[in-house]
């Protein structure tokens, strides 16, 4: 019993770096059990195969968890970290021990970000659930800097949301979650989901439609020193996506694609004592087109992409500084285009992208309004001599603020066996001061309302050089692999910082400082007996600002994941799953000024089962946090209340 996530004319050439962007049909066959990923190299290759550190999670793994956001869905992979962003429940994903703004977020191949809109210090995680769990396909996650082809952002690794593809097979499917934690005040969760999806003409038009709504209550928490706080915030979320496939003839597609999602938050949280109300709503609404053709010597792919978001602001702890409240507007037009085919022994991959961002703030932007506009080219090869499979790519980001900059990447692949090989590589990744950060005009409240930050133009990127290097076997009934990595990043872009004799009105953001992370990741799976799986991973990190001489906070020394899987009989599954989370410096804001602490590590249990009770209807239930686990007193001060025990039960009906 195996699951995927535990595995880990003119010259063509010169075609191809002038094309408009495709995920490429042909590269070397695999194996029929094998999961195919897209998003390492933008061509096709298995798990174990593909040059990078990959892990998957699949359609029928989400079916088994109980998961809200993509958060959820990745905490048990090796070398992720969900860690807390904010004082009332928002978390961000980290790769690596890198923070969770290095980590780029694509929707099959495509970056989708609100970094600009949202930039206050109450943390960012509108994009994570801005896709429905219900219209997911799969998640692929790559470990490691890939801005050789996806460009700015990409520095510790990019999760790459597949969506659900309408077939000509007619698909129906509802479900239904109710969630409640056992001690503290509110917390419940209702989530309920629709998908249907089909033919409306037989082999020629394609369609689905996903409906998905979340309702959760504030949740007080007995941990909190303020017992008015919210340790996490009250949220309405309703999400729609529609997808329409044309199949135009055998050779090609062209996919037309909705997605709207509204997000609203409320919360009362920790102030010295106060319980400001922080409020924020969302709407976003994305549109897209994609062409995919498959001619004789090359495959094409030419889209479209607008994603517009709407923000409102509202929080008790602005001041003067920054008003009472904010509308905020992003629009992101992205056209690209990619061409991918053989010459020779060699799989050529070309692209361009073209990105326009514009921003608008009636209160934080000053003349209200401005737009960034972006381009890139990339090429990638890939080619082998017997066993041995190399991958070289290169792309050239320029943008209109802070210049040009190029990304290489190289990637040695060494089959041993069919089933046991080694891979390494290096690469060079960058990630861009947003709009907030480079512009003087804007303001960003700070310092819980009492100050402001402002935009430096002179601010440079922020890039490293990442290694790694790593062994991984993938046999019937037995997988493992052990990777070591290594990233020098430089010019760390940082806001200034209140001290205690230090406390400007206005302050600035700075390039200054270098980290070191290294480390090592460890998983494996094995099949106990027919019936039962046992799959664990760890990470050992070792992350040091070279500027300071510190260790970075919010950075664990050590993450470790196990899960056992048991088929009991055929129509039921149970799974108990173990996270730890090792200790780790935190930021305590106090009166005097920010300390920083150490917090002990901690562990959480969680169990569920599955239960096909007919061939339409699934019933799950279970418990998240089985032990009630609670942090010590520093993560309590620094407003990191973990979820208490919560009992959950689900229902599914397909047909």
């Amino acid at each position: 019993m195996r699951t995927s996530s535990r595995r880990f004319a003119v010259h063509p050439l010169v075609l191809s770096l002038f094309a408009l962007p495709v995920l490429a049909q042909g590269t070397a066959p695999v194996a029929a059990h094998e999961t195919m990923v897209v998003t390492a190299t933008k061509t096709r290759h298995s798990e174990l195969t593909a040059p990078a550190s990959v892990s998957v999670v699949t359609r029928a793994e989400l079916d088994k968890l109980n998961v809200n956001d993509l958060t959820g869905a990745l905490k048990q992979l090796p070398g992720v970290n969900i860690s807390p962003a904010t004082s009332y429940g928002r978390s961000e994903i980290k790769l690596r021990g890198l923070e969770g703004d290095y980590t780029l977020l694509l929707v099959n191949g495509r970056r989708i970000s609100s970094r600009d809109a949202l930039t206050s210090g109450y943390g960012n995680d509108f994009d994570l659930s801005a896709i429905p769990m219900a219209a997911i396909e799969r998640i692929e996650v790559i470990r490691g800097p890939i801005s050789s082809l996806y460009g700015a952002d990409a520095l510790g690794g990019v999760v790459n949301v597949i969506l659900r593809q309408p077939g000509e097979k007619t698909e129906a499917a509802a479900t239904y979650t109710f969630s409640d934690p056992t001690d503290g005040h509110g917390g419940t969760i209702n989530k309920a989901s629709a998908y249907v999806g089909g033919a409306l003409i037989d082999n020629k038009l394609l369609a689905n439609l996903v409906v998905e709504g979340n309702h959760r209550d504030a949740w007080q928490s007995e941990q909190s020193i303020n017992p008015k706080a919210d340790a996490i915030e009250q949220r309405e979320k309703l999400g729609i996506l529609s997808n329409v496939k044309w199949l135009i003839d055998d050779r090609q597609d062209l996919d037309v694609g909705m997605n709207y999602a509204k997000d609203d938050r409320e919360a009362h949280w920790n102030n010295y004592g106060q319980t400001p109300r922080n409020i924020q709503q969302m709407e976003r609404l994305g549109l897209n087109a994609t062409h995919v053709g498959r001619w004789d010597q090359f495959d094409s792919r030419v889209g479209y992409a607008f994603e517009q978001v709407d923000l409102f602001d509202d929080s008790e702890l602005m001041t003067a500084l920054s008003k009472t409240s904010g509308d905020v507007s992003q629009t992101n037009h992205t056209f690209d285009g990619q061409l991918s085919g053989n010459l020779g022994s060699h799989l050529l991959t070309s692209g361009a992208e073209y990105r326009i961002t514009e921003l608008k703030h009636n209160v934080n932007l000053k003349g209200g309004d401005v737009s960034v506009n972006q381009s890139a080219l990339y090429l990638q090869d890939e080619f082998g001599f017997g066993d041995l499979a190399l991958t070289f790519s290169g792309r050239v980001d320029h943008h209109e603020t802070y210049g040009t900059e190029f990304s290489p990447r190289g990637y040695a692949l060494y089959s041993l066996t069919d089933k046991w090989v080694v891979k390494g590589g290096i690469g060079k990744a960058f990630k861009a001061p947003t709009i907030a950060q480079s512009n003087p005009d804007y303001a960003v409240a700070a310092c819980r309302g009492r100050c402001a930050v402002v935009g430096n133009p002179d601010l440079k990127p922020e890039t490293a050089v990442s290694y790694e290097l790593g062994t991984a076997y993938d046999g019937s009934f037995w997988g493992a692999g052990v990777t070591a990595f290594h990233n020098d990043i430089k010019d760390k872009i940082q806001s200034e910082a209140w001290t205690s004799t230090w406390r400007p009105a206005v302050m600035t953001y700075q390039n200054v400082s270098k980290a070191r992370i290294k480390g090592v990741e460890l998983s494996g799976w094995f099949d106990l007996t027919d019936n039962l799986t046992l799959s664990s991973n760890v990470t050992l990190i070792d992350a040091e600002d070279k500027t300071s001489g510190k260790d970075l906070y919010r950075t664990p020394e050590h993450t470790a994941n196990a899960k056992l899987e048991w088929q009991v009989i055929e129509s039921l599954s149970t799974q108990l799953g173990w996270n730890y989370t090792g200790s780790q410096i935190l930021p305590v804001p106090r009166m005097s000024g920010t300390t920083y602490e150490t917090t002990a590590g901690f562990h959480t249990l969680d169990v569920g089962a599955v239960w096909n009770a007919t061939r339409a209807l699934d019933l799950k239930f279970g418990l998240n946090n089985l032990t009630n686990t609670k942090r010590d007193w520093v993560a309590t001060e620094a407003d990191q209340i973990l979820d208490g025990r919560t009992v959950y039960a689900g229902v599914a009906y397909k047909l």
